[in-house]
């Protein structure tokens, strides 16, 4: 009997042991806490963290995109709604407000129930833990997936292609991905990628490695493409950050030419250039009146 008690005791020792270092099943986050969380992994186990201060970006802040504002609010308003709605791809120009316009939207419609949650690229092989998280929950989700690029071997990249459209499970109604990529098909495409293509009749086929690269953004319902601003789009959005940090409209001009040197050091005339030199300039003219 004693020898029996002892068997036992090592076996629940050992099976503790297992236990502890088997990952733990994600924690559930205190919903009301936050309207933005990210995913965090530590040790091998994932959970849900509150964002305190969400960015506090608004959709009426983002100029000069008005076509892809409104494709993509039309989108949101449907889910939020209980509507039909598709995953989002947005692809193109940096720093032209791909990833501010989804942060815009989470603040425009989190009083009707909208909510984000931010995952890393690396992280997206848990994209099936977060989704059942999610499942039931009366809030509507936006998996935040930015700056996306793969390569073919990421064992990522094939979880994401498993969560948008490719598991024999139905994606639950309440949950959406909106990405961001730099890229329009997410992964770098090879000139010898070209010979692949072959001709049945008149018509080309391309090869099997682009119909891989075609098939991950295809699962997306909408994709929205962003382009350079031009140099008026580009001074139009100077004016918008100067006039929000309190410059007075009659200097918003004397900032013109500076603002065009500005973008011409950076090598570029986007949304995200425009609120860096805004805020540069608007703190050295703070500045000066201190002194």
């Amino acid at each position: 009997m004693t020898d029996l008690s002892t068997f036992l005791a090592r076996a629940e020792r050992l099976l503790d042991r297992i236990e502890s270092a088997l990952p733990a099943a994600p924690q559930v986050p205190d919903w009301k806490s936050a309207i933005a969380f990210r995913w965090r992994k530590s040790g091998g186990r994932g959970w849900l963290q509150p964002v305190a201060k969400p960015h506090p970006i608004r959709l009426a802040d983002l100029h000069d995109i008005d076509d892809q504002k409104e494709r993509i609010v039309a989108n949101t308003r449907q889910f939020v709604a209980g509507q039909p709605a598709n995953n989002v791809l947005l692809t193109g120009t940096r720093g032209c407000g791909k990833s501010s316009l989804i942060k815009a939207l989470l603040n425009d419609y989190a009083k009707k129930g909208l909510r984000l949650i931010e995952v890393d690229k690396g992280d997206l092989v848990d994209l099936p833990d977060i989704v059942e998280l999610l499942d039931g929950r009366p809030e509507r989700f936006m998996i935040f997936c930015d700056d996306l690029s793969f390569e073919a071997s990421d064992a990522s990249y094939k979880a994401l292609k498993v969560v948008l459209d490719g598991s024999v499970a139905a994606p639950p109604d309440n949950v959406l991905i909106y990405a961001t990529s730099n890229r329009r098909h997410l992964m770098p495409e090879y000139f010898s990628e070209n010979l692949e293509a072959h001709s049945v009749g008149e018509e080309i086929h391309p090869g099997e490695a682009v119909e891989e690269k075609v098939s991950l953004s295809e699962r997306f319902g909408l994709w929205i493409s962003f382009y350079p601003f031009t140099q008026e789009e580009y001074l139009d959005i100077v004016a918008h950050w100067l006039q929000h940090f309190g410059i007075a409209a009659a200097e918003v001009a004397s900032a013109e030419r500076d603002a065009l040197n500005w973008a011409l050091q950076r090598g570029s005339r986007s949304g995200r250039v425009a609120w860096q030199f805004a805020k540069d300039w608007a703190g050295s003219k703070a500045g000066k009146k201190r002194k």
